[in-house]
């Protein structure tokens, strides 16, 4: 049993001997090593100064995009325009000071009366269902 162990051990030598025999030259790795260094360090600068040097002109999208809201979450909110984020981040901060998440099901939110004249009534709304039921109050601008 132990001879064919070593037979078998004797094969991996073999292959690893041919394999550092067809291995570069320590001088072209390192050229090809230094050259990957630099390639990265500019995509690194590429890419960070692209986030922290980012023009004053570039609007806020998606989220941060500030736009015109209904009168019935203008009523709520108190500001005509507002962007999603911080029309959902308002929201909570009602909902937690007011204690209106459900103490059972905490994904559950019970709806008093300001929350149901956003909310289209519901008694319950569950809390994925915020950003969908908020997308009917903010206004297209043409």
């Amino acid at each position: 049993m132990s001879a064919l162990r070593h037979a078998a051990f004797r094969g991996c030598r073999f292959l690893l001997e041919a394999a550092k025999a067809t291995t570069r030259s320590p001088k072209a790795a390192s050229s090809s090593a230094s050259k990957n260094k630099a390639a990265a360090t500019t995509s690194k600068s590429s890419t960070s100064a692209g986030k922290q040097g980012r023009s004053p002109s570039a609007r806020p999208t998606g989220l941060l995009k500030v736009t015109p809201v209904s009168p019935t979450l203008h009523s709520f909110l108190g500001v005509s325009e507002t962007s999603r984020g911080d029309a959902v981040k308002k929201i909570w901060d009602y909902i937690k000071l007011h204690n209106l998440q459900d103490p059972m099901n905490k994904r559950e939110i019970n709806c008093d009366h300001k929350l149901k004249t956003i909310f289209g009534g519901k008694d319950k709304v569950g809390f994925l269902e915020i950003s969908k039921l908020l997308s009917a109050h903010f206004v297209k601008p043409n």
